[in-house]
């Protein structure tokens, strides 16, 4: 397992998205919907078992939780968005921290957007991806839960959502993932790596 992650450590949390840690050095953001699997991702991604708390109610996390990988290095977990049950004024307030957030990061450095693979490209995850866009922040789609689904059908849904992000983000990328069976987990890390100039750092 790719050993740059090993040591990632939780920084803070905050609800207000004008109450970040400094601007500094590169940091990535995993978005998506509070029912895609996020903090079960994050986990799997760093080999940090508890490092993203997971909880069984979906949209519980309404903070903006940042843990660092070194000291110049980030990886950002912002609250989900979407769910059913929570207040709209909740669901208002979320998506107006996270827009701030990614059109006003100057270290962000690319977004991983989470997807249930069953139940991709919502029209939230449409807006996230078009907020990505016009910032021209990179994005790289997990599609998770891959192990919900037999092969041919989880294909289906990858070769169908890449058709779809030549329209909505056309440098966009994406693959399937699942925390339960740690596939995908190399090809995750690898995005990270790049994006965190951690291939470079590797090579010298």
């Amino acid at each position: 397992m790719n050993n740059h992650y090993q040591q990632t450590y939780f920084i803070l949390g905050t609800p207000d998205a004008r109450q970040l840690p400094p601007d500094t050095g590169i940091e990535i953001a995993f978005a998506g919907r509070s029912n895609a699997g996020k903090s079960s991702a994050l986990n799997v991604i760093t080999g940090r078992r508890s490092l993203a708390r997971i909880s069984k109610a979906p949209g519980r996390t309404r903070e903006i939780n940042f843990f660092g990988v070194d000291d110049d290095r980030r990886l950002v977990d912002l609250p989900g968005y979407g769910y059913a049950k929570v207040a709209r004024t909740v669901k208002v307030q979320w998506q107006k921290n996270i827009s701030r957030y990614l059109e006003t990061r100057k270290s962000l450095g690319g977004v991983v957007l989470l997807m249930d693979v069953r139940h991709p490209l919502k029209d939230i995850d449409r807006q996230v991806l078009g907020w990505c866009h016009v910032a021209g922040l990179p994005t790289h789609v997990l599609l998770t839960k891959a192990d919900k689904l037999k092969r041919g059908p989880a294909k289906n849904a990858l070769l169908e959502v890449r058709k779809q992000l030549a329209t909505l983000h056309p440098d966009a990328s994406v693959q399937l993932f699942s925390s339960l069976n740690r596939d995908g987990v190399e090809q995750a890390q690898a995005v990270l790596d790049d994006w965190l100039e951690l291939t470079e750092q590797a090579q010298e």
